[in-house]
């Protein structure tokens, strides 16, 4: 099991505005779409107040969010990277795997990736990172440069919404099916 300790999750402030735009989805009728928490189980506390020091995963994650979109179900992950490339190491086969399960049941799976370097979030095709991830494996590069995911559907702030996906969603759907 994987041990974590409390100095943060990567990937939390993107998550945090995530969910703040989720909540507005579901506000407008857009969407409904919810955080999977990860179960824990707390193995250290601070006995000053209370805090959780030191725990372990109960179980493997599958994505970070999952729900429905326009009558669409979704399922995806949040990343970030400070470097100038995605290390597919961030992504694990576990997660692969439900989003393979889950595209087979005619949803869509894709990763939201925040590239701070750039200041750019993209939403990236599950198949996409599936193709590199295979290569990888088979003594491919492990990591994916900016650039070539640049292509891919740039995330903007719009209308009051801070993670403004469903364009960039709706463009890949348009493309899925065209």
């Amino acid at each position: 099991m994987g041990y974590f300790r409390t100095r943060g999750l990567r990937g939390s402030s993107l998550e945090e505005f995530i969910n703040m735009t989720n909540i507005k989805y579901r506000e407008h009728g857009l969407g409904l779409i919810q955080k999977i928490p990860t179960p824990i189980k707390p193995v250290e506390l601070d006995p000053v107040n209370g805090n959780i020091k030191k725990a372990y995963f109960e179980e493997r994650s599958t994505v970070d969010y999952i729900g429905i979109v326009q009558g669409f179900p979704i399922c995806f992950d949040a990343k970030e990277t400070s470097m100038k490339r995605f290390p597919l190491k961030n992504i694990h086969q576990h997660q692969l795997d439900f989003m393979d399960d889950f595209e087979k049941q005619e949803g869509i799976a894709f990763f939201i990736i925040y590239f701070s370097t750039f200041d750019k979030t993209l939403l990236v095709p599950y198949t996409y990172i599936k193709a590199k991830s295979l290569e990888a494996l088979e003594g491919g590069k492990k990591s994916i440069a900016f650039k070539d995911c640049e292509f891919f559907y740039e995330i903007v702030n719009k209308d009051g919404y801070i993670v403004h996906y469903i364009d960039a969603l709706d463009q890949c759907i348009q493309d899925r099916e065209g």
